[in-house]
């Protein structure tokens, strides 16, 4: 079997990690073994984040919807509800630019959840549970 010889696909390696390393404080940006490490932390923590960002945004914009909607006399519950009911299919990411860009529209939104919450609820939820146990031949019925 031939000798292999690895010095350049080592060197190539690390060179590589190093390169990755630009920027780090101290050691863990000149010297191949603390820079090795801090690399696969840093891989590790930018992909954690990456799923992160997710989560905050999310978060993001539940916060402006719930801001706008309790401006227009919902909670944020109520006014996802509502839209539920009503039948408008948008995403919280939409609903948020809305709420910040474009107040009046959200309003509109916001009333037409509001209609749609009041049509189902017209004779209370006392009411509508004997007929949903008939219905489903329940205890009660």
């Amino acid at each position: 079997m031939p000798r292999v010889k690895r010095a350049v696909a080592a060197h190539k390696k690390r060179r590589k990690v190093l390169e990755q390393a630009k920027g780090y404080w101290g050691r863990k940006s000149t010297h191949y073994r603390y820079a090795k490490e801090q690399v696969e932390h840093s891989l590790v923590y930018a992909y954690r984040d990456r799923k992160v960002r997710k989560r905050e945004f999310r978060k993001l914009w539940i916060t402006r919807i719930n801001a706008a909607a309790r401006a227009n006399g919902l909670s944020y519950n109520q006014f996802v509800h509502g839209c539920t009911k009503a039948g408008i299919e948008l995403d919280r990411k939409v609903l948020a630019d809305l709420a910040v860009s474009d107040p009046a529209a959200f309003g509109a939104i916001a009333e037409q959840a509001k209609a749609a919450l009041e049509a189902g609820s017209v004779g209370g939820k006392a009411a509508a549970r004997p007929a949903d146990r008939a219905a489903a031949g329940g205890p009660g019925a």
